[in-house]
């Protein structure tokens, strides 16, 4: 039977619950032991999918087609365990399915209410889809003391009496603040935040303390007493200087064998902290630093970018270089401006999005990165901008554009239904914008002898999707007469899914989105070689 591990937060938001999960998991993994790492979200929003990126930070996309929180990222690239559906969940998505069951007759004249069938539905999502896990880690969003967490928080303690003690264990994670001006580390919101959990039927089993500063011990036996906790069982984390030290550090800090020692189990197998290390010596001592431009509409706030962010430092950890990221707003970029902008960049990667703003920055920055052969990187709605851009100077389609942002415009970039023989727009459907794209993972074949064929050194590829648009197939021979190469095609060669320029060091856009796959313990192929480009570009 699967052992439940519930992570709360308190304090702040932002404590880094995601990342502590994640490290856990990696720990429990190492030592033998099978994990399942999920995210419970108590927003009202049934999917982040139609959330903007400012709001909430990227939209991570499984495998099997789910939009989720960014959480699950820092899950897969610390365990390389695949997230699937059945691992995040929000408050929408609950209500939603219980509206319709209470539509359906299915609750059968009762008054549906919060409690028993709101938290009889978080339930079933704890422990559905669970086969022959040792270990299942349930992160809860936001902050304890948040009206729309409560339902959640109210589910894991009915949970935990349910399956027993022996089978749960709770870890609350809370801000241990350092005052500058009194040179003071403060345990006071710890209190707060673990009195608060209390009142609402839960005693941490463990608390994991955020701190800027190491904790000295007797402030950690203050927060032993206040909190009824082991003092073993007050765990710090402190401050790491990149994330990859985050396993080593709770692995210092015994967070795992704590764990282990409540459910009575012993390590299966040694934890191999090296590559870990490894890495961290990586991206901490290197040297040499390349400069990368990320030209976005998103980018003044970090989280919006966070796989793609993450995916070139693992790219610049394969070629022993530290990648610097340079973060441009595409909204006011001229093309009179981009000589100046970019003078000490070695490389371009324009990311998804959507909607108009920003375009034409985005368009002038590859027209840039195209003439003067800058390694350049465009991912979905970066490499629609390519054959955007290339269109209108290379084919000369003055009016050359997507129907998602123009309907008068001549669409090489549309909705499978828009397109005649000639290319002009015939109708755009699809109102609702939830859950409406394509999703998830699909298969394209590679052409041989191109350049993305000695990027993956295969025939075949799988890559996960997030678009609703597609680059108008149709128009295929004459990019490919003027030099921009369809050199990935989904099975039926229908939808094309990477382009490339033939007089180019390195100029490559894919339609999906390659850095949800990429891992620090195992770099995406195409960001490794991006990353190798730009580290050869003079």
């Amino acid at each position: 039977m699967a052992r439940y591990i519930f992570v709360t937060g308190g304090v702040v938001s932002s404590l880094g619950k995601g990342l502590s999960s994640a490290s856990l998991a990696y720990l429990l993994k190492s030592q033998g032991y099978k994990v399942r790492v999920r995210k419970m979200d108590p927003y009202l929003n049934v999917d982040p999918g139609t959330m903007s990126p400012f709001q909430h930070g990227e939209v991570f996309v499984t495998d099997d087609g789910a939009e989720t929180d960014l959480d699950l990222g820092h899950y897969e690239r610390f365990t390389n365990i695949s997230a699937k559906k059945s691992d995040n969940i929000t408050t929408g998505r609950i209500y939603s399915d219980i509206i319709k069951k209470e539509r359906k007759g299915k609750y059968l004249g009762k008054t549906v209410q919060v409690i028993p069938h709101v938290t009889d539905r978080i339930k079933e999502f704890i422990k559905g889809d669970i086969t022959n896990e040792d270990f299942v880690i349930c992160e809860i969003g936001g902050t304890v003391g948040d009206i729309e967490s409560l339902p959640f928080v109210e589910a894991i303690r009915q949970f935990s009496n349910e399956v027993g003690k022996s089978k749960s264990l709770f870890i609350h994670l809370t801000l241990v603040p350092f005052l500058k001006s009194s040179d003071e580390i403060k345990t006071k919101p710890t209190q707060h935040s673990v009195k608060e959990l209390r009142s609402l039927g839960i005693q941490p089993d463990i608390v994991v303390c955020r701190s800027q500063k190491s904790i000295p011990l007797d402030q950690r036996k203050k927060i032993s007493l206040f909190c009824n906790v082991s003092i073993e069982n007050v765990i710090e984390t402190v401050d790491v200087r990149t994330i990859y030290e985050a396993p080593i550090s709770f692995y210092n800090e015994k967070l795992d064998k704590q764990v282990l020692k409540y459910f009575k189990l012993k390590p299966r197998k040694k934890v191999n902290l090296q590559p870990w290390k490894k890495i961290t010596r990586s991206v901490l001592d290197t040297k040499k630093i390349v400069n990368i431009a990320i030209i976005g509409k998103y980018v003044n706030l970090k989280d919006a970018y966070k796989s793609l962010d993450e995916a070139l430092i693992h790219g610049g950890i394969a070629n022993n270089i530290k990648v610097n990221l340079v973060r441009i707003e595409s909204d006011n970029l001229k093309l009179n401006q981009i000589k100046k902008i970019l003078k000490n960049i070695s490389g371009i990667l324009i990311p998804g999005g959507f909607g108009k703003r920003g375009t034409e920055g985005k368009i002038s920055a590859i027209n840039y990165a195209r003439r003067k052969k800058i390694p350049f990187l465009g991912i979905c709605f970066g490499m629609q901008m390519a054959v955007v851009e290339f269109a209108r100077n290379s084919l000369k389609i003055k009016k050359a554009g997507s129907s998602e942002l123009d309907k008068k415009c001549y669409p090489v970039i549309g909705l499978l239904n828009e397109w005649n023989k000639n290319g002009k727009l015939i109708k755009g459907t699809n109102k609702d914008l939830g859950g409406t794209m394509r999703l998830g993972i699909y298969e394209a074949k590679l052409r041989h002898n191109s350049l993305i064929h000695s990027v993956y050194k295969s025939k075949t590829i799988f890559e996960r999707h997030r678009h609703r648009y597609e680059v108008n197939n149709n128009l295929k021979d004459k990019f490919e007469n003027k030099g921009m190469i369809f050199s990935g095609m989904s099975p039926d060669d229908k939808l094309p899914e990477i382009v490339e320029l033939k007089n180019h060091p390195w100029f490559i856009g894919v339609q999906f989105h390659p850095e949800f796959k990429s891992r620090p313990l195992t770099p995406h192929p195409l960001f490794s070689s991006f990353i190798k480009a730009v580290k050869n570009h003079k």
